[in-house]
C-alpha cells in the first residue's frame, strides 16, 4: 500500500514540475493544451449536476409502484407459512446414506478428523 502511495505522489509531483516548465518556457502553448480537458470536465460537470445520476431511474413522481399478489401466489405462502416445522423439531428427508463397494481398511481410519 505503501508502495502505491509513492509511486502517486512521485507522478503528481512530476507532472506538477512538467506543467510549471512547460509555463515558464511557452505558457501559450501549454495553457492551450489545457482548455479541451478544461472544456470536456466543465461539460461533463454540468450535465451530471443538471441531469443527476438517477433521474430517470424512478417515476416522474417518485414512488415506486406497488404490486398485488394474486390469490393463487397468497394461497401458495400462506400454505408455506402453515406447514413449517417449529425451529426445534428436525425435518425429515427421503434420503439414506448407501455404503460404498470399495473396500476399508478400519485400521488406517484416523480416529479424528
Amino acid at each position: 500500500m505503501i508502495r502505491h502511495a509513492l509511486i502517486f505522489w512521485i507522478t503528481v509531483t512530476l507532472a506538477i514540475f512538467g506543467f510549471v516548465i512547460g509555463v515558464l518556457t511557452e505558457p501559450f502553448f501549454t495553457l492551450s493544451k489545457l482548455i479541451l480537458p478544461l472544456v470536456l470536465l466543465a461539460i461533463i460537470y454540468y450535465a451530471y449536476k443538471k441531469m443527476g445520476p438517477g433521474k430517470y431511474a424512478r417515476s416522474s413522481n417518485g414512488s415506486k409502484v406497488k404490486v398485488k399478489p394474486s390469490q393463487k401466489t397468497m394461497s401458495k405462502v400462506a400454505g408455506i407459512r402453515k406447514t413449517q416445522a417449529a425451529p426445534g423439531k428436525r425435518k425429515s428427508y427421503p434420503f439414506q446414506v448407501i455404503e460404498g463397494s470399495k473396500g476399508k481398511n478400519d485400521d488406517q481410519l484416523p480416529k479424528y478428523h
